[in-house]
């Protein structure tokens, strides 16, 4: 009998996986750790529904991925098996090398690594350890495979990736706006020398996907009190570093993710990684939980703020922050309290969020006409997306503890 599990999505229904070795690396338990990191970091705080994780996202993708690769060999796309496997498992393990809350600590539990690849490095771990057989699944990864239209249906501007993290976002926060048509562009979907293009009676749908994805932006992603939690969360973690710095020995707990927070790991060895696959939102949160009893006030009161959600104030504005508005705040905060103005800069500060509709200097959305014109979405006659939409738009925000303000 035929190796066959079924999983029942939310969103999408029943998936499901046909493949030993993909039951195998959902089943490992560095996949398994997705499950305790949430696909929208601190965005609960606003919607509630908002708790959905990395593990749901993962196998949401997996199954747009395997309708497409299905409905492009049915326009006759020569897709081998090998091809088929290796495209499925690049999707389902193109977020495992996201860290605690996701986006909103991107680079802080790592320095200055993305989690695109931490993603490599753990792809190719699995696959010193599985004997090779993630190989096909790395090269489309990374986009050295021989057929370009596999890399970019899981990394584009048009990837399954995006459309099942619209669809599933907008279904656990409640927010319309950002539903997405993507069962008619996958059966759009085309490839025209080796490169994925859309027909073009799919283009109102396109249009449709990308506007979803701007509101989805600025209604939920940079919601102000989102930006305002995650900027938290981040201070937090630059606080506890900083006095470690200093020689504070109150502030490390000898856990897992004190070790990447504030010593120097070498990440020449598989060890690094293995580690890193330990954890999770729950570390952060205990973390957090623990230096609300820290003698430091300035850290102590960020961990208490943040967990009883007494969030900062953020103001967003479409023009740069007045500094002398931001240093009359940081003067009666220090006045009021007598925090000195290195301590006083993690509770106002100044920052800023941007978002873009199209990208077209990025990976393109090509339009396939009926006569065999390839054109770009963004020069379709009478197109929404054209180039003034393609800028990307840019604002501002002022952040302050509203408690000592």
């Amino acid at each position: 009998m035929p190796f066959r599990k079924i999983i029942n999505d939310p969103v999408h229904g029943f998936i499901t996986l046909d493949d030993p070795l993909i039951y195998d690396i959902i089943s490992h338990p560095w996949y398994q750790r997705l499950r305790r990191i949430s696909q929208m970091g601190l965005s609960h705080l606003v919607y509630p529904g908002a708790v959905h994780s990395r593990l749901h996202h993962s196998l949401g993708a997996y199954h747009l991925m395997t309708l497409a690769l299905q409905e492009l060999r049915g326009k006759g796309i020569d897709i081998t098996p090998e091809e088929e496997r290796g495209a499925r498992i690049a999707i389902l393990l193109h977020d495992i090398g996201h860290g605690p809350f996701s986006h909103a600590l991107e680079s802080q539990v790592v320095e200055e690594m993305h989690h695109e690849t931490l993603s490599l490095r753990i792809m190719e771990t699995l696959d010193r350890a599985s004997g090779g057989s993630l190989s096909t699944a790395i090269e489309i990864f990374r986009g050295t495979y021989e057929k370009p239209f596999l890399h970019q249906l899981v990394s584009g501007q048009l990837d399954v990736d995006r459309m099942d993290y619209l669809a599933r976002d907008s279904f656990f926060t409640g927010v319309i706006e950002g539903t997405v048509g993507y069962d008619r562009i996958i059966k759009m979907l085309a490839v025209h020398q080796g490169s994925l293009v859309v027909e073009e009676k799919a283009v109102h749908s396109i249009e449709k996907f990308l506007v979803s994805r701007r509101l989805m932006y600025w209604q939920v992603y940079l919601h102000k009190t989102v930006i305002s939690a995650e900027v938290m969360l981040s201070r937090i973690l630059e606080r506890a570093r900083w006095l470690y710095q200093q020689g504070d020995a109150h502030v490390d707990g000898g856990n897992t993710i004190d070790d990447f927070l504030f010593r120097q790991l070498a990440d020449t060895d598989e060890a690094l990684i293995a580690s890193f696959c330990t954890l999770d939102d729950s570390d952060i949160l205990a973390a957090t939980k623990r230096w609300t009893r820290h003698p430091d006030y300035i850290l102590s009161l960020l961990c208490q703020s943040l967990l009883d959600r007494r969030l900062f104030k953020l103001r967003l504005q479409d023009i740069p922050v007045n500094i002398a508005e931001r240093d009359a705040i940081l003067d009666r905060m220090m006045g009021r309290k007598g925090i000195l103005p290195t301590d006083a800069s993690y509770l106002c500060f100044t920052g800023e969020a941007e978002n873009r509709l199209y990208n077209p200097e990025d990976e393109r959305i090509q339009i396939l006409f009926r006569d065999g014109r390839i054109t770009d979405i963004s020069r379709v006659d009478h197109a929404l997306i054209h180039h003034t939409l393609s800028k990307p738009i840019k604002k501002f925000y002022l952040c302050y503890h509203p408690y000592n303000s």
